[in-house]
């Protein structure tokens, strides 16, 4: 009877051990990393899953709200990302200057060192005019007296092609537009809003002296200058075209138009204005332009 008693305790010791050991091991999972936690208790376990669960939820909702509001910003998507070019943003530039200021030949490097979408209303307006259209016909009347195109021909095109996906992903560079205190305010109405405003200050004489001998290359499109950057080659030389508008009494009446309006434009985005001397080489030009917009880029 003694025997028995003492097997019977080992045997319950032994299940004992063995019910302490199963605990022992349910109290403990290996997480998707491979580490160990404590899950001592089913109420411990359960509040763990609901914490992580909420904080995946919470981040999840956190990256929707910042994609949503650089969306609207105009920002890439990689700008809600939390990668190294976090906080960085897609460039929205605009460039002002006379006819003739340099504009042209400053938007090709831009666009070249930043990889942003060049939108010009001049070539817009253009094109239409080439092919006839109804609003290129009315563009054609303005163009042809020497006036600015008013603001209710070209302000929705601007609008419309800034929501396109090219310009939210690789940020846009508005080219002469806008040219009245009208069309900067529709612009804001509209929710855009730009990093950098770049002025090219030219005196009326130079820009003068610039626009009448200026011509164009019907078959190439390329722009020549009779004075200071003729074309080489003889046959290319009497082809050229002069504008309609390239005339010394149109380009004055231009000239006055455009002075009467970007003080007013300037003064809608005097916290990001630069104004640069288009007097210089090109080259000292665009150096003075791509440090302005680094800066406001930061």
């Amino acid at each position: 009877a003694q025997h028995k008693s003492i097997a019977d305790e080992a045997k319950m010791k032994s299940v004992l051990a063995l019910l302490l050991l199963l605990t022992s091991a349910d109290a403990f999972t290996t997480t998707p990393s491979g580490s160990v936690r404590s899950t001592a208790t089913t109420t411990t376990s359960s509040f763990s899953r609901t914490s992580i669960v909420l904080e995946a939820s919470r981040n999840k909702d956190k990256v929707a709200s910042r994609s949503k509001w650089a969306a609207s910003r105009g920002y890439g998507l990689a700008a809600a990302d939390d990668s190294g070019d976090a906080g960085k943003s897609v460039p929205r530039l605009i460039i002002a200057g006379a006819p003739a200021s340099g504009k042209g030949t400053q938007c090709e490097i831009i666009k070249e060192k930043y990889g942003v979408v060049h939108l010009s209303t001049g070539d817009m307006l253009r094109a239409a005019v080439a092919a006839g259209t109804e609003v290129g016909n009315q563009a054609k009347d303005f163009m042809d007296a020497g006036k600015l195109v008013p603001d209710e021909v070209i302000i929705g095109v601007v609008k419309d092609r800034l929501d396109e996906s090219d310009c939210v992903e690789s940020g846009w560079l508005l080219d002469g537009f806008p040219r009245t205190p009208a069309q900067a305010e529709a612009l804001a109405d509209a929710g855009v809003s730009a990093d950098c405003f770049i002025f090219l200050a030219v005196p009326d004489d130079i820009l003068v002296e610039r626009v009448v001998g200026r011509r164009t290359d019907p078959e190439t499109g390329k722009i020549y200058h009779l004075t200071f950057s003729p074309p080489e080659d003889e046959e290319v030389l009497a082809r050229l075209d002069q504008r309609s508008d390239d005339t010394e009494e149109k380009v004055k009446v231009r000239l006055e138009e455009f002075r009467a309006n970007v003080d007013s434009v300037k003064g809608v985005y005097t916290d990001i204005s630069v104004e640069v001397d288009g007097t210089k080489e090109p080259e000292e030009v665009s150096a003075t332009i791509i440090e302005a917009i680094d800066s406001m880029l930061v």
